[in-house]
C-alpha cells in the first residue's frame, strides 16, 4: 500500500554563487583571464571597466571585508537604488530585442535557474588549430609503397591505434577484427606486422613499437645507418648487441655481468651505454609541431604571488591578473530603468515582462561574476599572507631545511577559511620568491620528531635524503638501510620503509638503479 508520510532532513546546499567562487578558486592566474573573456562573451551586461580598485596590484585586506560567499548575490533592485542611471531611449532596445533576444532569452533562463555553471563549463573554448602527433604520422601514410586502397586502411587503423606516448600495445588480433567490422577489411597478421615495419620507419623513430626494447633498437639501428664515424658505429652496433640479448641485464644495471659476458673493457661498455641513454624512451615527444605557438614557447608558469624581501621585512604582492577591471554595463541599468517606468504606467506587455526579465538575470549574473573575482582576490591574498608568515624563515633565507611543518589545517585556523578552500588555492597556485618560484602546496608537510624532540618538516628530511644520494658514489649507491642509518647519526629516527616512501615520492629509484659506470 502507498502511503504519504512527513519527514524532517538537514542538508546543506551550495548556492550558485559559492560553487562558482569554488571554480575561480581552482583556477590559476594563467586561466583567469581566459575565463573571464569566456563571461564577457556571455554576458553582455558585464564590460570592462574601472569598477574594482585602481591599484590592483596590490591588495590591502580590510577586517570588515570578511564576507562569505551567502553575501554575493544583490537583486536588480538593489542595483537600481545604488547606481545612478541615464536616461535611454527605447528604440536601441527594440532594436536589441529584434536581433538578439528573441532566440536566446528562453535559453539563457534555463542556463540561470541553476547558475551552477555546468553547462558553460563544459563549452569549448576556440583555440588555435594545431598539427597533432597523430596527424604528423597519417600524413606520412602517403610516403609508404602501398599498393591497394585497403592497405592504405589498414595503415591508417594501425597509425589510430598507436597511444599518445608512441607505442602500439594492441594485439595484431585485435586490429584485425576493428578492420572487419568497422572497414568490412579481411587481412591477416602477416600483412598487418608487414605495414607495421613499415610504419616503424615513420619520424619521430622509434614510433610504432609494440615495448620499449623495440623501441630503442628502431632508434638504434636508424642511428648506425646514418653514423660514418668508425669509433662511434663501433659503440653503436654494441649498443644494439646489449639491447637484444641482454635487455634484462641492461634494465637491472647488472654492468658486471654484461661485461663479462662480452669480453669488454669498462671503457667500451660505458660507451655503448652512453649511446643507449641518448635514446627516446617516449618517441611521441620527440614530435614538435613547427606550427604551434607552444612549440617555440613551450609550457610557462605564470606567478600568482611574488614575495619580495625589503631589508629583512617581507612584502606580498597578487598578481595583478588576479583583479581585472570589470563592471555592470551602463546600457543595461539605463533599459532597466526604463521598463521599470513603463511598467509603474502600465505600459509593459508580454514581451516586455520577458525583457525585463532577461535583463535582471544578466545584470544579476554579472553582479555575481564581480563579486566573486573580489572574493576570489581577498582569499587568495589571506590565505597566501597566512603561508608567507608561517614560512618567514624561509621567505628570507631560501633554505628548504628552514620550512616548518605546516598542514591545511594550520592555515585554516589563521585565516578562518576552510580547508577545502584552503586545498583549492594551494593546489594550482605559484609563489615567485628570490629563490626560484615554488607551488604552494610544496610548503605544507608533516612534522616528525628528532632524537632530541623537536619537531621538524619532512621537507627537511627529504632535503637531506636527497643531498646524500646526490654525494653517493654512483660506482656503490646507498642502500635504504644505509640510508637509515647515516639519518639517525644526523638524529632522525627514521624507519627503513619510511626513507624507502621518501625516496620515491622524489622519484629516485632504488639503489641498483642508482648503480652507473663512471
Amino acid at each position: 500500500m502507498i502511503k504519504q508520510h512527513l519527514s524532517q532532513k538537514l542538508l546543506q546546499k551550495l548556492s550558485p554563487q559559492q560553487i562558482q567562487l569554488m571554480k575561480l578558486l581552482q583556477i590559476p592566474t594563467a586561466i583567469l583571464d581566459q575565463r573571464i573573456k569566456e563571461e564577457l562573451e556571455q554576458n553582455p551586461a558585464l564590460e570592462e571597466g574601472n569598477e574594482m580598485e585602481d591599484d590592483s596590484e596590490r591588495f590591502e585586506i580590510q577586517a570588515e571585508s570578511d564576507t562569505s560567499a551567502d553575501d554575493f548575490s544583490e537583486s536588480a533592485q538593489e542595483f537600481e537604488e545604488k547606481d545612478p542611471m541615464l536616461e535611454s531611449s527605447g528604440d536601441d532596445f527594440e532594436e536589441y530585442l529584434n536581433n538578439y533576444l528573441e532566440d536566446d532569452t528562453a535559453s539563457y533562463k534555463y542556463r540561470t535557474d541553476d547558475y551552477s555553471g555546468e553547462t558553460e563549463e563544459q563549452k569549448s573554448v576556440p583555440y588555435a588549430v594545431e598539427n597533432t602527433f597523430h596527424d604528423h604520422l597519417e600524413r606520412q601514410i602517403g610516403l609508404l609503397p602501398l599498393r591497394t586502397e585497403d592497405q592504405y586502411k589498414i595503415a591508417l587503423q594501425i597509425v589510430g591505434s598507436i597511444d599518445d606516448d608512441g607505442y602500439l600495445r594492441r594485439e595484431p588480433t585485435a586490429i584485425i577484427d576493428d578492420l572487419i567490422f568497422s572497414q568490412n577489411i579481411d587481412t591477416n597478421e602477416a600483412e598487418i606486422q608487414s605495414i607495421l615495419k613499415m610504419i616503424q620507419s615513420f619520424d619521430p623513430p622509434g614510433v610504432g613499437a609494440r615495448d620499449l626494447q623495440e623501441c630503442l633498437l628502431i632508434q638504434i639501428r636508424v642511428k648506425i645507418r646514418t653514423e660514418t664515424s668508425r669509433v662511434k658505429l663501433k659503440a653503436l652496433k654494441l649498443a644494439e648487441t646489449i639491447l637484444e640479448r641482454f635487455f634484462e641485464e641492461f634494465t637491472k644495471k647488472h654492468y658486471t655481468r654484461m661485461q663479462r659476458s662480452l669480453g669488454l673493457s669498462e671503457a667500451q661498455l660505458k660507451a655503448a651505454m652512453d649511446e643507449i641513454l641518448k635514446l627516446n624512451p617516449k618517441p611521441s615527444s620527440g614530435y614538435v609541431d613547427p606550427l604551434s605557438v607552444n612549440s617555440v614557447m613551450g609550457h610557462y608558469i605564470v606567478p600568482d604571488f611574488t614575495v619580495q624581501n625589503r631589508d629583512g621585512e617581507l612584502e606580498l604582492v597578487i598578481n595583478s591578473k588576479n583583479a581585472p577591471d570589470l563592471k555592470i554595463n551602463d546600457h543595461y541599468m539605463e533599459m532597466l530603468r526604463e521598463y521599470n517606468d513603463q511598467k509603474k504606467a502600465g505600459n509593459n506587455g508580454r514581451k516586455e515582462k520577458e525583457a525585463v526579465m532577461f535583463i535582471k538575470q544578466k545584470i544579476e549574473s554579472a553582479k555575481w561574476f564581480i563579486d566573486a573575482i573580489r572574493q576570489r582576490q581577498d582569499t587568495l591574498y589571506r590565505t597566501m599572507y597566512a603561508i608567507m608568515q608561517f614560512q618567514q624563515e624561509y621567505f628570507l633565507t631560501g633554505d628548504q631545511k628552514k620550512i616548518k611543518p605546516m598542514i591545511l589545517k594550520d592555515i585554516a585556523d589563521i585565516t578562518g577559511l576552510d580547508i577545502s578552500t584552503v586545498s583549492r588555492v594551494a593546489n594550482s597556485k605559484f609563489v615567485q620568491t628570490e629563490f626560484g618560484t615554488k607551488r604552494l602546496k610544496e610548503f605544507f608537510s608533516e612534522s616528525l620528531q628528532t632524537e632530541e624532540g623537536d619537531e621538524v618538516s619532512t621537507l627537511e628530511v627529504k632535503k637531506i635524503l636527497s643531498e646524500m644520494i646526490l654525494k653517493e658514489s654512483k660506482r656503490k649507491p646507498l642502500s635504504d638501510e644505509k640510508l637509515k642509518e647515516m639519518l639517525l647519526r644526523k638524529g632522525y629516527n627514521i624507519a627503513r620503509r619510511t626513507i624507502a616512501k621518501y625516496r620515491e615520492q622524489m622519484n629516485i629509484p632504488v639503489a641498483r638503479l642508482r648503480k652507473e659506470l663512471v
